[in-house]
């Protein structure tokens, strides 16, 4: 098969696209046919080493996929080959790969490999942060930061699906537009000048009940100030630069909430909630309730390509390497 590896993590140009042996799935294990694998911003700096877990030597890229079973492990039940499933994989960015048969699941008749390969992750953020950590009501306004981005779109997603009016913020018009395709109810610009104010108006006069925040950038602290009494800010990644700094007092004066967000530890410490937040967001996706877009997509041999452009933080929705 083939595979991308690199016996180093300094740089993309590192990887090379390798021949080898086709895995064999171990005991709780599966072996998938890759059809699609996600690339995400962490994705790219896990390959670089840039990320606060750095993965063993050498290194495939690569941890969500779609595609169909090839072979079972023993000790896995539910599963058969031929199957369409989506999985955590060692190594996507490869023509097969092996996932543990707990992150495996059958994904419904309407869903494409390359929505699989993106889906995982990204909606079950989103689905963790506002249903566990928000506690959203329905009715409640939601502030999405960098709302065209993969796990943006699922907040936005996610939040119109639990009965939230969703206000997306993103950088450019093809970006905004792209939100409100995904179902937001108002759109909003980053620019840092006057935002308070504009996203005041675009609130009637009040604040978001809840920010979902994958950027933390410039927009972090207006974001905090200008929730609503009893607000919610969900932090959930750093894409924006320098990790931003929030006065504890702030939190006394908004009566609001600085809530993290981790789905890594979330699936570790409450391994029992996982299963079902899945089964629930795939079930909305049989429903046609949830429709994950597809972004840009890659070759295989395009795979620097695709890291390069994940790091740039330009795509709308997931980048997908489609393999098969």
């Amino acid at each position: 098969m083939k595979f991308v590896q690199a016996a180093k993590l300094d740089s993309i140009v590192d990887y090379g696209l390798r021949e080898g042996e086709i895995p064999r799935a171990g005991r709780g294990e599966v072996l998938i046919k890759v059809a699609a694998c996600g690339v995400g911003y962490v994705d790219a700096l896990v390959a670089l080493g840039r990320y606060q877990v750095k993965p063993p030597l050498p290194h495939t890229p690569g941890q969500e996929a779609g595609g169909w079973v090839e072979s079972i492990g023993e000790d896995v039940d539910g599963f058969a080959p031929g199957d369409r499933v989506l999985a955590n994989v060692r190594g996507g960015f490869a023509e097969f790969a092996v996932a543990s048969s707990a992150t495996v699941a059958k994904i419904p008749d309407r869903m494409s490999f390359a929505q699989a390969a993106g889906f995982r992750v990204n909606y079950l953020t989103a689905l963790h942060g506002l249903r566990d950590r928000a506690m959203v009501h329905p009715g409640e306004r939601l502030l999405v930061l960098g709302a065209a981005g993969g796990v943006g779109m699922a907040a936005v997603q996610v939040g119109k699906v639990l009965g939230v009016e969703v206000i997306a913020a993103a950088s450019s018009e093809e970006k905004r537009a792209f939100a409100r395709a995904q179902g937001a109810d108002e759109v909003l610009d980053t620019v840092p000048e006057g935002w308070r104010d504009r996203l005041k108006a675009v609130c009637q006069g009040k604040g978001p009940n809840i920010v979902f925040d994958p950027v933390c950038g410039p927009l972090f602290e207006p974001a905090f100030r200008s929730l609503a009494w009893g607000g919610r800010h969900l932090v959930v990644g750093f894409v924006g630069g320098p990790i931003p700094v929030l006065r504890a007092n702030l939190t006394l004066m908004k009566g609001a909430a600085l809530v993290g967000v981790d789905v890594r530890q979330f699936l570790l410490f409450e391994a029992e909630k996982g299963a079902p937040h899945l089964a629930q967001l795939l079930s909305w996706v049989a429903e046609g309730r949830l429709v994950p877009a597809v972004g840009r997509t890659f070759a295989l041999d395009e795979f620097a390509s695709a890291l390069q452009f994940a790091l740039t933080g330009e795509g709308l929705g997931k980048t997908v390497i489609q393999i098969a």
